[in-house]
């Protein structure tokens, strides 16, 4: 038996560390030791708020006591039988909690690249999200984007945007942090935190045209029939947020006689099977991350704004509930000794 400390939800706005004991790994299972977490800040303060619809698919997921995380980079401590591809010592991306240890199945755990930073690799689940949300966008060369919401996923989604050949890129956001970061992964346009109207200032910025294509990532359902009046006709709305309740919005007038497309980008969509139609797997953007990661393409380092020891993880979550828009990526370090 393994002993490990783990971040765990007791109810909402309840944050505790507790120990748990996990056996050592069955066949074709990986014990994995945690060296970073990184805080996917809109799935988790959702769960920890516990601000979803009674009976929505939130509700189904999040059930207290509920153990929040998936976005871990750390280290094979121990292989269970039929595990090929992987030894004792080796440095792995997984989708496991914020916790000590993790017992992983072995089709779950990647091989990290000797040369690649591990707080930057830890960002993988979030830039699969991205991804594969800008790629149902289908940006075409020239077509104007606007991203709402300049959380990380928003961030990463910009910069993919960007190399789709989206223009102009036009980062919406309250924060004047957010929006000075998005700057710097090259927006051409930053709007929201000096009170314009915004969707005369898109009209403007697109010579009257309006956006051919709009990402929502702010997961807040009230902002999305505002975002429909963004767009152009036949322009596609993308929703990469993951928002939290219902919305009313007028589906003639809004949306059928536009022509407009509204698209769902959560990250079960990646296709389950790699096909000469399709090829675009989670293992796929996986390794598209990396590789963009490692070019210089994609700037990820710029979006760490704190990192706690593990122990921390409640004071990290409480920073969280007060201010988000003052936060970018939190990571919890795991190689530090409890004092």
């Amino acid at each position: 038996m393994v002993k490990s400390k783990q971040v765990v939800f007791t109810a909402p706005r309840q944050v505790v560390m507790e120990e748990r004991e996990l056996k050592q790994p069955g066949p074709e299972q990986v014990l994995v030791k945690s060296l970073f977490t990184l805080v996917s800040t809109g799935t988790e303060l959702t769960a920890l708020t516990g601000e979803f619809p009674p009976g929505s698919a939130w509700a189904r997921y999040v059930r207290y006591p509920f153990s929040p995380g998936y976005d871990n980079v750390g280290e094979v401590v121990a292989l269970g039988e039929g595990v090929e591809g992987l030894k004792a010592g080796e440095k792995v991306f997984c989708w496991a909690p914020h916790s000590q240890y993790a017992l992983v199945n072995s089709k779950r755990v990647y091989k990290v690249p000797e040369d690649a930073s591990l707080q930057e690799v830890v960002f993988a689940t979030l830039g699969q999200i991205a991804l594969n949300g800008v790629r149902l966008g289908e940006i075409a060369l020239g077509e104007s984007v606007v991203i709402i919401g300049l959380g990380p996923v928003g961030q990463l989604a910009l910069q993919f945007a960007r190399l789709s050949g989206g223009f102009p890129i036009i980062a919406v956001d309250l924060s004047e942090k957010r929006l000075e970061i998005a700057s710097s992964h090259g927006a051409d346009f930053t709007l929201g935190s000096r009170g314009e109207n915004l969707e005369e200032e898109i009209r403007r910025l697109t010579r009257g045209r309006m956006a051919d294509v709009v990402f929502e990532v702010t997961g807040n359902q009230k902002v999305i029939p505002w975002t429909l009046r963004l767009l152009k006709r036949r322009g596609k709305l993308v929703i990469l947020g993951s928002p939290r309740g219902k919305v009313e919005v007028d589906f003639h007038d809004e949306v059928h006689t536009l022509g407009l497309r509204i698209i769902g980008a959560h990250n079960s969509m990646h296709t389950p099977y790699e096909t000469p139609y399709n090829q675009w797997t989670l293992e796929r953007d996986l390794e598209l991350f990396l590789d963009l990661i490692r070019s210089g393409r994609v700037k990820v380092k710029s979006l760490i704004s704190h990192v706690f020891p593990w122990w921390e993880a409640p004071k990290a979550y409480q920073m969280l509930l007060e201010d988000r828009t003052q936060t970018m990526g939190v990571l919890f370090d795991w190689t530090t000794p409890e004092p």
